[in-house]
């Protein structure tokens, strides 16, 4: 329940929840990349949110202009030119609109010509392209807000010796150009909002909907302390990995990794000394828990020393499943059942033989994206919304009472 509605004033709890503020302007959508079928189900599901609303005419604002639109949609059009440079065009007025920009700079399916030469998009191209788009609507848009489910740059958050510092680059210079609010998800060091201080920063955690669609997927797990525990794959990961046993009352394991920084090989460092911190793993169901898979290979090594000390079955979830080296190597380790299944988010575009595969599970983002938008559009408090502690105790609630009930 929400702290506001025990103060005993409804009207207020009302307020604070979005249904009696003002909009700050006609949203508007654009989606620049690869990712049309993500951004059209977000539309879909923010007209009807708000049209269920003016049904119930639960809000004196939603007969106002440009509140209410079966299409929020704005269409970018992107021209490139044979050099490969570019430059974009907009369909229709975005004059005093909130506009709200979905970038997934992961997206790399598409092409582009280069001088007769295919290209495919690199994040590199996409945040180019971003700024295209804001630069296109700086000056007529009423505010500017960038949705980066995946931080470009984001692993580059912090410097250790002569190297770039291109995350907190990045933001200044999207501040620069007007931007109000950028919101990412589950970012790898959230500290990196103190690159821009005046601009509004939001981390929501995609955790409520990973946790919720585990549950779904696996009716009969049993998410207590004797039968499951939570693991993180290094110690990079540990507060995430924290997160996830505090609000699911599970003990945590942690696997330390003691790099050889002498070598080098790939751009990956040999690991020196493996060692796993935590109680006994025997009997237990694990869930491995990380910001991203990325090649699978912290996941499946993780995975491995688990089974070998008696796990259970064990899952595997991250927000961001780039398979970077495609999804052989994951396929292998189900079939060799050390991994049991895997689930990551929608918010970045998915190998088709991914999405096909019977061991991954697809957590549906769009409904939660809706809602950020229709929140932010109306200065919402966004605090329960990024932080889905108290969503999750109370599932984990329904949970426990329907297995009284049985």
């Amino acid at each position: 329940m929400s702290s506001y509605t025990n103060s005993g004033n409804t009207q207020q709890s009302a307020n604070y929840r979005g249904y009696l503020l003002e909009p700050f302007g006609p949203i508007g959508i654009i989606c620049h990349t690869s990712n049309q079928d993500f951004v059209t189900q977000v539309n879909r599901i923010l007209y009807e949110k708000r049209l269920r609303r003016q049904r119930e005419n639960s809000n004196p604002y939603v007969r106002s202009v440009g509140y209410l639109r079966e299409d929020y949609l704005i269409q970018a059009k992107m021209i490139r030119f044979s050099t490969g440079e570019g430059k974009v065009t907009l369909d229709q007025t975005v004059r005093g609109h909130d506009i709200f920009i979905i970038s997934d700079v992961l997206s790399h399916q598409a092409t582009f010509p280069i001088c007769g030469t295919e290209h495919f998009f690199s994040p590199d191209d996409h945040f180019r392209d971003l700024l295209r788009i804001i630069m296109s609507v700086s000056g007529k848009a009423r505010r500017i807000n960038v949705i980066m489910p995946f931080l470009y740059e984001g692993r580059q958050d912090l410097r250790n010796s002569r190297e770039s510092l291109d995350c907190a680059s990045m933001l200044q210079q999207l501040y620069k150009l007007g931007v109000a609010n950028i919101i990412t998800f589950d970012p790898h060091d959230a500290r990196v909002a103190n690159a821009v201080p005046l601009m509004g920063l939001e981390t929501p955690k995609s955790a409520y909907k990973i946790i919720s669609t585990l549950i779904s997927s696996n009716p009969s797990l049993r998410i207590n302390k004797e039968n499951m525990m939570v693991v993180s794959p290094d110690e990079t990961g540990v507060a995430r990995a924290i997160f996830y046993s505090s609000v699911l009352s599970l003990p945590l394991g942690i696997f330390y990794r003691r790099l050889d920084y002498a070598t080098n090989h790939n751009g990956v460092h040999p690991i020196k000394e493996f060692r796993f911190l935590g109680d006994s793993v025997t009997g237990k169901d694990i869930l491995i828990v990380d910001d991203m898979i990325n090649s699978g290979r912290t996941m499946i090594e993780t995975a491995q020393h688990m089974r070998e000390n008696g796990a259970r079955d064990i899952y595997c979830a991250a927000p961001f499943g780039l398979f970077t080296d495609g999804i052989e190597t994951i396929q292998d380790a189900v079939d060799r059942k050390i991994i049991k299944q895997v689930l990551c988010t929608n918010l970045i575009y998915r190998r088709p033989e991914l999405l096909k595969s019977p061991w991954y599970v697809d957590v549906n983002m769009t409904p939660f994206v809706a809602r950020l938008i229709d929140a932010i559009n109306v200065d919402e408090s966004l605090g329960q919304l990024v932080n889905p502690s108290y969503r999750i105790q109370d599932l984990l609630g329904q949970m426990r009472i329907g297995e009284f009930l049985e």
